[in-house]
């Protein structure tokens, strides 16, 4: 009964989801450049596992052998972090307005945006995917569809995050490194 209403709420947040990212897609148009194959196979890959491995969980029983189940609380707990994460990516996506590219690109007029959330966290964005993908076996009580997520969201970070700060490195070189030894990759530094 309540894994229903926690496979609810889920799908909620990912609607939420889509919104925030809408939202700030529209509001800040720009030309798309075409990214290269493997950074476009490794966009694509976290939909299975937070849209298409729920999906097949939701509404068939092919994944039934993987069910598990959890008290009420860890679901409740679900909810929170998924929470968490939405602020982060909506916050992540305010705090860098027009610098924001779905791509590993500069922008015209490129700054370097190390003020709101990005003044703790260097990659705020992933860090909310990542924040997703550990509410997300706490709401889908499945380990496939569960941790589908972080599986397939996984090589797209390990790929993306080192070609990215390269990228920023060799715009913003010694101030771009300063900012890295002052905050965390994905959590605040203590």
């Amino acid at each position: 009964m309540y894994s229903n209403i926690f496979t609810v709420l889920y799908f909620a947040c990912v609607i939420a989801a889509s919104f925030i990212r809408g939202v700030f897609a529209r509001q800040f148009k720009q030309e798309r450049h075409i990214p290269d194959r493997l950074d476009r196979l490794l966009t694509v890959l976290p939909v299975f596992g937070m849209l298409i491995f729920p999906l097949i969980y939701t509404f068939t029983s092919w994944l039934d052998f993987a069910d598990y189940r959890l008290p009420l609380w860890a679901g409740g707990m679900g909810m929170l972090i998924f929470s968490l994460g939405l602020w982060l990516l909506w916050r992540s996506h305010a705090d860098l307005g027009r610098q924001w590219s779905v791509n590993v690109e500069m922008q015209e007029q490129h700054k370097l945006v190390t003020g709101g959330v990005f003044s703790r966290i260097r990659h705020p964005m992933y860090a909310a995917h990542l924040l997703w993908g550990l509410a997300q076996p706490l709401l889908l009580w499945n380990w496939i569809a569960g941790l589908s997520m972080l599986v397939f969201s996984l090589p797209l970070y390990i790929y993306r995050i080192p070609r990215e700060e390269k990228m920023m490195t060799d715009a913003f070189g010694g101030e771009y490194q300063e900012y890295m030894q002052d905050t965390g990759r994905f959590f605040p530094k203590i």
